[in-house]
């Protein structure tokens, strides 16, 4: 569908010919003299890299139409992750590449909104925090209460991050989606 350099809004995802690139933002330059123009930074939803781009104003892009399912995490079968929609109950095989680092957030049971460009999986939506358990990590030394002093815990997913001396294995923690960082016991 095309659109013009006019209509972009943040979020919106293009179809460029240097691949697929979603819109972080963009500013409608009018100088004294000359047309005037759109200013844009773009981010290629398939590698993470940030472009900046200039427009002309009022020339035709093409906008991709990303279709965002709810999934629920099912299983590992051999790499690939199972995933079954929660509408039509079908279920889709995902490949540990496409869901780049929301491997590390996913347990049995767990939902995430899955962005489809095509059949190709984009981009991945994750709640903002997730309640993990931790797998192993050193036990608290009695008596060592330094303020804010933190020692590293491996989680269920395999995701090691940096919790506080009081945080035991077995015990469930709350971690963001966005930083990686442990944020509360849960």
């Amino acid at each position: 569908m095309a659109v013009t350099t006019n209509d972009l809004r943040n979020g919106m995802t293009l179809d460029l010919p240097e691949g697929l690139f979603g819109v972080v933002e963009f500013q409608h330059v009018k100088p004294g003299k000359g047309g005037a123009f759109v200013r844009t930074k773009l981010k290629n939803v398939r590698t993470g890299a940030v472009i900046e781009r200039t427009f002309r104003a009022d020339e035709r892009v093409e906008q991709a139409i990303v279709d965002k399912r709810e999934m629920q995490y099912l299983y590992r079968e051999g790499t690939d992750y199972v995933f079954m929609d929660t509408v039509s109950y079908e279920q889709t095989y995902v490949s540990p590449a496409a869901l780049g680092d929301a491997v590390h957030y996913l347990t049995e049971g767990s939902t995430a909104v899955l962005q489809l460009y095509g059949q190709e999986i984009v981009g991945v939506d994750l709640p903002a925090a997730v309640e993990l358990v931790v797998a192993q990590t050193e036990p608290g030394v009695q008596g060592d209460r330094v303020s804010g002093a933190r020692k590293p815990a491996t989680l269920e997913t395999d995701l090691v991050v940096q919790v506080p001396l009081f945080v035991n294995s077995g015990e469930r923690v709350k971690v963001d989606t966005r930083t990686g960082e442990y944020i509360t016991r849960a």
